[in-house]
């Protein structure tokens, strides 16, 4: 009997490390995703332009600096750190363009459901599968719920 219950919490424990190993990385692209749908949302439930561009603003602050405190971790390989730049980039890019900055003109305010939607695109479209583990995963759900 002390055999079989050797086995038994053997098997179970093999199965946990496994389950463990396959549960260690998340996609940070899917994070992002989920978080501007809620965005996207709130910008056409509002009917006020600055309101609008209040709230797409802040949503691209809050994944900035998800990915500012991503990269201070320091926990990624050259290839995530390149491509969590080109999606910082690409993020800064539109809330440049938002906002009317680096050479781009201000969004006008008739069309930020449109931007809201093309920033969407873009974020679902980004061919960017970044891995990241699951702690930092926690960090940055915790992040994004606080800011």
């Amino acid at each position: 009997m002390k055999t079989l219950y050797t086995i038994l919490s053997s098997v179970l424990l093999l199965c946990a490390i496994q389950s463990a190993s396959f549960a260690q990385s998340v996609d940070l692209t899917e994070s992002f995703k989920k978080h501007f749908n809620e965005t996207v949302q709130a910008v056409h439930e509002t009917d006020n332009a600055d309101e609008k561009r209040a709230i797409l603003n802040e949503s691209f602050d809050k994944m900035l600096t998800v990915i500012d405190r991503i990269e201070s971790l320091g926990s990624l390989n050259g290839e995530e750190e390149a491509k969590l730049a080109a999606y910082k980039l690409d993020l800064t890019e539109k809330q440049n363009q938002l906002n009317g900055l680096d050479g781009f003109d201000e969004i006008v305010d008739e069309d930020l459901d449109e931007f809201s939607d093309y920033a969407q695109d873009m974020i679902e479209q980004a061919n960017r599968t970044i891995t990241i583990g699951v702690g930092t995963a926690l960090l940055i759900l915790i992040i994004l719920l606080i800011l």
